[in-house]
């Protein structure tokens, strides 16, 4: 854990994945064609402490969805970049428009399209419940899933890590 947290002191961008880390990976598609997608309160209720804290916080998806652009805009986030499926490649315009290197950035994702980015960010982060290649590039793994507070979990131990060095299990 020591190493997890040397690296969440170095983070000054958070890239989150959306489908599978925001969500629970399921999307709701109604009659008219209109999606909707369930996002958990505590987790963007982080995002908003993260930022707070003085993190940069964006969202980084290879889907195109208007419920993503509308938690975007809900949680303040100015970067929200949508239909990105080289996200190495989005993941370093990301880091070069906010002046940041990749090691000063963690990435939480939850599938194959999030593998190529995680082993150059200064922090990979996996739900409990991603898919096998993510976890095994993961620099940690969380104990929510992905949707049920893995982000609140990361966002808790960013904002420790630049306050005391020491994580905060309590929750």
């Amino acid at each position: 854990m020591e190493a997890v947290l040397e690296r969440a002191r170095r983070v000054e961008l958070l890239l989150l994945d959306v489908d599978g880390v925001l969500t629970d990976g399921r999307i709701l598609i109604l009659s008219d064609g209109r999606e909707g997608k369930f996002f958990h309160f505590h987790d963007g209720h982080g995002i908003r402490l993260a930022r707070q804290a003085g993190l940069t916080v964006g969202l980084l998806s290879a889907r195109s969805s208007e419920a993503t652009a509308v938690r975007a805009r809900e949680l303040g986030l100015t970067i929200c970049v949508q239909d990105a499926r080289d996200k190495l490649t989005a993941g370093r315009r990301i880091a070069d428009d906010c002046g940041v290197t990749l090691e000063q950035m963690a990435y939480m994702g939850d599938d194959v399209l999030d593998v190529p980015l995680m082993p150059h960010v200064g922090l990979a982060v996996a739900p409990v419940d991603a898919r096998p290649e993510a976890k095994a590039v993961a620099h940690w793994v969380t104990d929510a899933c992905g949707g049920h507070g893995a982000v609140r979990e990361l966002t808790d131990l960013l904002i420790q890590a630049r306050s005391s060095g020491e994580p905060n299990h309590d929750r």
